[in-house]
Parts: structure tokens; sequence; C-alpha cells
């Protein structure tokens, strides 16, 4: 099984960007933890960020072609408003798992709002890194075809 943890814009910032908003984990952490959990659930986790849009839109578009089983993502501000990011994963035939530190829905009122709601199979939000942990066991079971 393969899953694919897409971060996006600022996320390469983690452990130094609002502590009290995001914590004091590295992305290099949360991606270590990704991939000893996947491990031990026996999922090969692939792990990718970029702040740039474009470069997210043409690694979802490779992730099409690719035996990938599920998408954990976790697109920053992209989430409110990216219809290009959207759109690339709408392509896409496999359970997606949106994810967030913070508690979107306890911030800005643009934070409550995700482009992308329509499309994913569900939202984890507000667990710090454990956001990450929680929807990287989420998308094991959608990929197993668990509910």
């Amino acid at each position: 099984m393969k899953i694919l943890v897409l971060h996006g814009i600022n996320l390469n910032m983690f452990g130094k960007r609002d502590p009290a908003q995001y914590g004091t984990l590295t992305l290099a952490q949360i991606n270590e933890q990704l991939q000893a959990l996947g491990a031990e659930l026996g999922a090969q986790v692939e792990c990718f960020q970029t702040n740039h849009e474009g470069a997210m839109c043409e690694r979802i578009h490779a992730a099409h072609g690719e035996e990938i089983d599920a998408v954990l993502i976790n697109a920053g501000a992209w989430t409110h408003y990216s219809y290009g990011i959207r759109d690339a994963l709408a392509i896409l035939s496999v359970p997606i798992v949106e994810l967030h530190m913070s508690h979107v829905h306890a911030r800005e009122a643009f934070r409550h709002v995700s482009v992308f709601a329509d499309i994913v199979r569900g939202q984890i939000s507000g667990f710090g890194g454990e956001s990450y942990l929680l929807a990287l066991r989420a998308a094991v079971k959608l990929a197993q075809g668990k509910p």
C-alpha cells in the first residue's frame, strides 16, 4: 500500500512559525513519524512539500498515473482558495483525507471554508502533529475498503 502525503504552502516552516497554533514539531519530524507509523500499518509513505501551487498540481497529476492507494493533504492556506489544487485532486480516484494541525474552525472566518470539502472523504483538524497520524490511520483504513 502506498500513501502520498502532500504538504502545502508555508508548511516547511513548522517548528518556527507560530508555535502557539502549530506546535514545535518540524516538518522533518512529522515526516519521520508518518514513515514510522506507515511501516507499522504496512503502508509506504511518500511525503512531498512545496510552496508553489503549480508544483503541487504537477505532483497530484503525477499521482494519477502511479500506484497510489490514498492521499493525505494539508494544503495550508491553499485549502481556502485554490480551485486549481481542488480540480487536480478531483482527478484522483483514491480516498483523500484533508488535515490541519490547528483547529481551523476556531480561527479566522476565512479558514472555516475548504474548497476541497466536497471531494475529500473527511477532514481532521486541531490535534497538532497528531492530526497527521490520525489522518494516516484513516487513509489506510479507507484504502483497505473499511469505513
